[in-house]
């Protein structure tokens, strides 16, 4: 059965640096998106980035470009979201899913997430 776990959230002042990682298990393909989507208090769910197995195409989202680098270990079957320059506004649950697209909130592969806070 797939499953994504996220992990590495923590606390770091503003300007500092977090690795996120998600963990792929249950495959039946090699072919496999991850996208990392992130959920502020009393916000909606938002795209984060996106990367495809197939031909490592990677997107992001405006508020992050230019901070954020999503990459993947095809041998070790993990997506890791590398933050740089975080700011408080980054401050969210951080979530990974087997698609790019917002699926809705009752989407199956919604995971715990993994807590970043940014603060000083």
């Amino acid at each position: 059965q797939l499953q994504l776990v996220e992990s590495g959230g923590g606390l770091v002042r503003p300007g500092g640096s977090l690795r996120l990682s998600c963990a792929v298990s249950g495959l039946t393909s090699e072919d496999y998106t991850v996208g990392w989507f992130r959920q502020a208090p009393g916000k909606e769910r938002e795209g984060v980035s996106c990367i495809s197995s197939r031909d490592g195409n990677t997107r992001y989202s405006e508020s992050v470009k230019g901070r954020f680098t999503i990459s993947r270990d095809s041998a070790q079957h993990t997506v890791y979201l590398e933050m740089n320059s975080l700011k408080p506004e980054d401050t969210a649950v951080y979530y990974c899913i087997p698609r790019c697209s917002y699926p809705g909130d009752d989407y199956e592969y919604w995971g715990q997430g993994t807590q970043v806070t940014v603060s000083s």
